[in-house]
């Protein structure tokens, strides 16, 4: 149900179960965190992308595998579940690389989540995005309650976990929730335009920039002023840094291969 993929510097997470809209069965949360721990440490992936085969992203649980378990009272094996997401999304916030949500259509309840957890998202203009647990009487997971305020504000996120509605792919653009917006039949060539051009960047400045964006959240401006000196510092003891600006000085395109784990500006 999940394929992982490579191509050259690029990995791929492909969610396999189109004909029920890649919606998350059984061991498939396991199987996308592994996905996607196995890609963070292949030392040849330098960018990923996380997709879905068919006609949807991700249409979020299996309601009627979860309906089961709550039939069952199985409430150990519904939380497990929600600890499985924790691990997708955690590994996804936590990798170095650079990780881009391509949205081929829907993205629903912890579907969302998981685009929205990326450090990018393209979006075909068939996709929508939706925070749709309450739907089925179901409190928002996969981190949405800690990402969505960050990326549109809490009258903006108060809105869409109460409403719990589906937001075209136009509107979700405008609301800072995807970064752009194509044509459904130019999505993957989209996509793999920006993985190559991530690919092609220093992998350490990357890594470094990351962790900046997640670091803000909880600091103040002194501790990112601190952050930044550490990280400019290992950035000037890079091979990239000195291949960077000697390429700019004798005007020509930079070719950077550095490694991109820094060990003392922390994660």
């Amino acid at each position: 149900m999940v394929l992982v993929e490579k191509s050259g510097p690029i990995g791929r997470l492909v969610m396999n179960r189109p004909d029920k809209l890649n919606s998350f069965f059984g061991a498939m949360r396991d199987d996308i965190a592994t996905g996607i721990e196995s890609l963070a440490a292949d030392t040849d992936v330098r960018v990923v992308i996380v997709t879905g085969r068919g006609r949807a992203f991700c249409a979020g649980a299996d309601v009627k595998y979860m309906a089961d378990l709550l039939e069952n009272r199985d409430y150990a094996e519904a939380n497990a579940l929600v600890e499985a997401g924790r691990r997708v999304i955690t590994a996804i916030v936590d990798m170095p690389k650079p990780v881009i949500a391509a949205l081929n259509g829907p993205a629903a309840g912890g579907g969302a989540n998981l685009a929205l957890a990326c450090d990018l998202r393209i979006a075909s203009e068939r996709a929508a995005i939706g925070q749709t647990f309450n739907r089925i009487g179901l409190h928002p997971d996969w981190g949405g309650t800690w990402i969505v305020p960050r990326l549109v504000g809490p009258a903006r996120a108060a809105e869409l976990f109460l409403l719990a509605e589906m937001i075209e792919a136009r509107d979700a653009e405008r609301l800072g929730l995807v970064n752009r917006v194509v044509p459904h039949e130019e999505l993957e060539e989209a996509a793999d335009d920006w993985a190559r051009r991530l690919a092609e960047k220093p992998a350490l400045s990357l890594t470094l920039a990351k962790r900046a964006i997640r670091r803000s959240y909880g600091s103040t401006l002194g501790e990112m002023l601190d952050y930044e000196a550490e990280a400019q510092e290992a950035c000037f003891r890079s091979p990239d840094a000195l291949e960077g600006t000697r390429a700019f000085v004798e005007k020509r395109p930079p070719r950077f291969g550095g490694a991109g784990q820094p060990e003392d500006t922390g994660s």
